[in-house]
């Protein structure tokens, strides 16, 4: 499989402990299975409603179904793969595989501020920053008003320039230049709240 292609979202069951769990309580327990002539995507929203509601292993319960019963052709919602991706990434500790499918999210409908939104903190869960932070931009460019992204940038704060403006920013020289000074803007900072208990 090509790396830079997502994982097949079949391939991607849930664990037995995830899924004995999701089974044994709500609405995953009253069928136990696919519900018959229920579409893949019919299903996909069901799961994604119960993640927004804060049910993780429920709703990633009925995302696996819908993964289980995608049948060739048939169209599975963009948002599908940002709650899946961030669903594996947080609660089976799979980044890498996380990231694809949140990345493959962006791909289908680049206008959809929440797959940005997934896709930042997953990124924030494979440890980095700087790919959250260019994630977040992008997502506020495309809907400024969205409240998750709003926070993230908040949280991750501003962004400082590069040290040497002429080079691009990922530029090796800049990135460990820019490493140097967070860890003397952290030392400062450390030192300066030690001198306030101090006082």
């Amino acid at each position: 499989m090509d790396a830079a292609s997502p994982p097949p979202v079949g391939d991607m069951p849930l664990n037995d402990t995830a899924a004995n769990d999701a089974a044994a309580n709500g609405a995953a327990a009253k069928d136990g299975a696919t519900p018959q002539g229920a579409a893949p995507a019919d299903i996909a929203w069901r799961g994604i409603e119960l993640c927004r509601q804060g049910e993780w292993q429920e709703g990633l319960y009925w995302l696996s179904l819908a993964a289980g019963a995608e049948e060739r052709g048939s169209e599975l919602p963009a948002l599908f793969y940002a709650y899946l991706g961030y669903g594996v990434a947080r609660y089976q500790k799979q980044t890498r595989e996380g990231l694809k499918l949140c990345r493959r999210a962006v791909e289908l409908e680049f206008y959809q501020p929440e797959a940005y939104y997934f896709l930042a903190r997953t990124h924030l869960l494979a440890g980095d920053r700087r790919a959250a932070f260019d994630v977040v931009e992008r997502g506020l460019r495309v809907d400024s008003t969205h409240e998750g992204l709003s926070t993230q940038r908040v949280e991750l704060g501003e962004r400082l320039p590069p040290m040497l403006s002429f080079l691009p920013r990922r530029h090796a020289l800049n990135r460990w230049l820019g490493m140097a000074r967070h860890r003397l803007l952290r030392r400062h900072k450390r030192g300066a709240g030690q001198s306030a208990h101090a006082g």
